[in-house]
């Protein structure tokens, strides 16, 4: 049985090739979600 590795923790979108390169299976970037602007989208509806 083979043993993923993840990295995460300190992650920007800038990182990710260098990281990628070091062999991990899966990196998390919580750059996009925590770092997004809102977006208003909003449906009305008429009766």
């Amino acid at each position: 049985k083979q043993t993923l590795v993840e990295a995460s923790g300190n992650m920007t979108l800038s990182r990710i090739k260098d990281v990628a390169e070091t062999g991990v299976d899966f990196i998390s970037v919580g750059e996009l979600t925590h770092s997004v602007k809102a977006f208003d989208f909003s449906l009305r509806k008429e009766k």
